[in-house]
């Protein structure tokens, strides 16, 4: 598998170009704040016009994908160009940790953020939270037969039922949390299963709106997706609801967005104010406000009132800096899921 990795690495390396191209905002032209943004980026728009308000400090993006940003960032290494780094999931903040490319923290923010939501190097913190889920179906399935575990998922009786995105940094994310809970063994095994149960999908909408038209009995998602179609049409999920494994079963992984300050930062103290701004709460409460239903994570900042509250999801205890991205794609493709 080592030189598969190898040929993503060296292919993300070549993305550098292309992704200079694609500043989603104005063209960096030294005078600005630059983030490799792996995030929403409808959130992070929002996040940067109430930074530029509050502070005048410009800043523009370069929008990717939580690995190919990740790999670009390791490929640049001190020669990168980028201030920030913000993601959707762990594993790309933990490859680029590993690396050696971030700066600390400043410690004033890292106050803001409470343990269970950054790694304890404080290099990088969680800045946003979304929790995995099981969708279903509600007229093929009823509360009494929906798996109480995601390790059930494996079983034969669910073969040909469920869907996941196993192509996407949000899947891969829960594949990581789960091998660091079941550890390696455990983690093929459920793999291989996956490998036999499941259909596949281009994405969590995808896989959501699968289940909504009975292609499946249910399927693992992200929250967010789920109440982001029901607050519109509720087009992808009419039908559908969501289970919560809770118990700290690895269905229940709560994964952290996050963000960070690069070491080789061209304006080292405008990249801490922003990593600061959106750990505060006028920063959280674009989560708590806003249409992203991500959970805030920092500055006491409750989520949306729409979501079941994040204490009471009963989510396992992971350490984000120790999720293998690495690992993950490795036995990801050995299973045949890349």
């Amino acid at each position: 598998m080592r030189p598969r990795w190898s040929r993503i690495a060296a292919i993300a390396s070549t993305l550098a170009v292309a992704l200079s191209m694609t500043a989603c905002s104005s063209s960096n032209d030294g005078d600005e704040l630059l983030i490799y943004n792996a995030q929403h980026e409808s959130l992070t728009k929002e996040w940067i016009d109430a930074f530029t308000e509050e502070t005048g400090i410009k800043v523009t993006y370069r929008q990717g994908g939580d690995t190919e940003l990740g790999n670009q960032l390791v490929a640049e290494g001190d020669a990168s160009p980028a201030d920030v780094f913000l993601t959707e999931n762990s594993p790309a903040m933990a490859a680029v940790e590993k690396a050696g490319l971030f700066a600390d923290l400043n410690q004033d923010t890292l106050d803001q953020v409470p343990a269970q939501f950054r790694p304890a190097t404080g290099k990088w913190t969680g800045v946003a939270a979304r929790s995995t889920v099981f969708v279903y179906n509600k007229d093929r399935l009823q509360p009494d037969q929906l798996p109480k575990s995601m390790t059930d998922l494996q079983q034969p009786e669910w073969r040909g039922r469920w869907g996941g995105a196993p192509a996407k940094a949000d899947f891969q994310a829960i594949v990581s949390a789960y091998l660091q809970l079941k550890g390696e063994p455990a983690t093929e095994q459920w793999l291989a299963g996956m490998k036999t149960n499941a259909k596949i999908y281009n994405d969590n909408i995808a896989t959501m709106k699968a289940v909504n038209a009975g292609e499946v009995d249910g399927g693992i998602i992200y929250h967010y997706y789920w109440y982001r179609d029901q607050s519109k049409t509720k087009e992808g999920s009419a039908d559908t609801a969501l289970h919560y494994f809770k118990n700290e079963d690895p269905g229940a992984f709560v994964s952290l967005s996050g963000g960070g300050v690069l070491k080789s930062a061209k304006k080292p103290q405008e990249a801490q104010q922003f990593i600061k701004f959106i750990t505060s709460r006028a920063g959280q409460e674009v989560l708590e406000k806003g249409d992203s239903f991500e959970y805030p994570v920092a500055s006491g900042v409750p989520a949306n009132p729409a979501l079941p509250p994040l204490d009471s999801l009963q989510a396992p205890k992971v350490d984000p800096s120790t999720l293998d991205e690495q690992k993950v794609t490795e036995l990801m493709t050995k299973a045949g899921l890349l």
